[in-house]
């Protein structure tokens, strides 16, 4: 089956910088769109960015310009470097990926279990 696994969170005083993780394993024939959304407590959980297969991205308004959205497709890994962060950006961060099991054109969507980021003040 198929797990995706984040790391990189943290404690970081506001104007620091994270880098976050996601990995995935499993029975993987190919990840198309990979994504990082944000969920912080009293709050809908929110997309932050996404990637696909080919590295095109899309960012929250919130975020652009600070954050980039990268992948490794040989380490079936995404990353998301934070920068300039600010306290509004924690929130639990969490991975999310479409990925083809086999060979019919039909992608599962797996999410990951999260990775906590606090921005302090």
């Amino acid at each position: 089956q198929v797990q995706l696994v984040e790391s990189g969170g943290g404690l970081v005083q506001a104007g620091g910088s994270l880098r976050l993780s996601c990995t995935a394993s499993g029975s993987i024939f190919s990840i198309e769109t990979m994504g990082w959304y944000r969920q912080a407590p009293g709050k809908q959980r929110e997309l932050v960015a996404t990637i696909t297969s080919v590295s095109s991205t899309n960012y929250a308004d919130s975020v652009k310009g600070r954050f980039t959205v990268a992948r490794d497709n040989a380490k079936n890994t995404m990353y998301l470097q934070m920068n300039s962060l600010k306290p509004e950006d924690t929130a639990v961060y969490i991975c999310n990926a479409d990925i083809k099991r086999g060979q019919e054109n039909n992608y599962f969507r797996y999410w990951g279990q999260g990775t906590q980021v606090t921005v302090s003040s």
